[in-house]
């Protein structure tokens, strides 16, 4: 109760403070939703508050006790990187606890989506300890972590891009799993093993059809596979499911669906959608 009680007071109190120092107009537009990851936190700020943003910034961090605040830009690039701008504090680098794991991470610079939170629990309880799972797209083990730590199994990180792997080392080891975590700062398509995964990741989203092919090389007879994308609204529910079938006929194996759960909302009418699949080469 406590949580909530302080969730419920949070707001007028930064109205209060920031009344004082803002135009009355501006006040009721104040942010009222923010992401916190770790002691950052991620603001959004429209651009009639920009002349106003370390005052504001330095509000929420007092408030909210956090020792950093950016303002949320766009996730850009191939690798997914954030453009956030920092409007109070210098230190962006944090440590977020959730479900048992510790995620530490450069929120400036790496994408972290709170909003992915079930799908993280789910992955949790997901596998056996005697199965390898193959993260295509690991970033700093957002999916994989929770795999190795609380089901045990054997896992294979892949990430691209040399900072995330930094991190993703290191939570490796903040977390204790390192006796059956390996971690390859490669392409995946670069990822030299054949049939060898019970299990595969596939955590990206837009040209996440791309690497369909690698998966199936990388997969055994029967493997399962958990597919990422994004999806227009208007080509669901058929879709993203039957663009894989269809890739996997291409290459000689057939598919079956298991499961499909939507992550969340990732533009105006389009979906970030997860399919569980089943692999059998024909």
């Amino acid at each position: 109760m406590e949580g909530t009680k302080k969730t419920q007071l949070i707001k007028p109190r930064i109205r209060q403070i920031l009344s004082k120092e803002l135009p009355s107009g501006l006040i009721s537009k104040l942010p009222k939703h923010w992401v916190q990851i770790g002691d950052v936190l991620i603001l959004p700020l429209r651009e009639e508050f920009l002349p106003y943003k370390r005052e504001i910034a330095e509000v929420y961090a007092q408030v909210l006790e956090v020792k950093t605040v950016l303002r949320k830009g766009r996730i850009l690039g191939e690798l997914r990187e954030p453009h956030y701008e920092v409007i109070y504090g210098d230190d962006t680098v944090t440590v977020h606890r959730e479900n048992g794991i510790l995620y530490k991470l450069d929120a400036a610079r790496i994408m972290f989506s709170p909003a992915n939170v079930k799908e993280r629990i789910r992955m949790a309880g997901i596998a056996r300890p005697d199965e390898l799972v193959v993260d295509m797209f690991a970033g700093i083990g957002h999916l994989s972590l929770p795999i190795a730590k609380h089901c045990g199994a054997r896992v294979i990180a892949i990430e691209k891009n040399p900072y995330a792997f930094k991190f993703l080392v290191e939570n490796i080891e903040l977390n204790g799993v390192q006796d059956r975590m390996t971690a390859y700062n490669i392409d995946n398509r670069e990822f030299p093993g054949e049939g060898i995964a019970d299990r595969i990741l596939m955590g990206y989203v837009i040209r996440t059809h791309e690497f369909i092919p690698k998966a199936l090389q990388i997969a055994k007879d029967g493997a399962i596979i958990h597919y990422h994308n994004t999806v227009p609204e208007r080509l669901m529910p058929g879709e993203p499911f039957q663009t894989f079938r269809r890739i996997a006929r291409e290459h000689g194996y057939e598919a079956e669906k298991l499961n499909e759960l939507v992550i969340k909302r990732y533009s105006p009418g389009v979906w970030h959608v997860v399919v569980d699949v089943k692999v059998f080469k024909v």
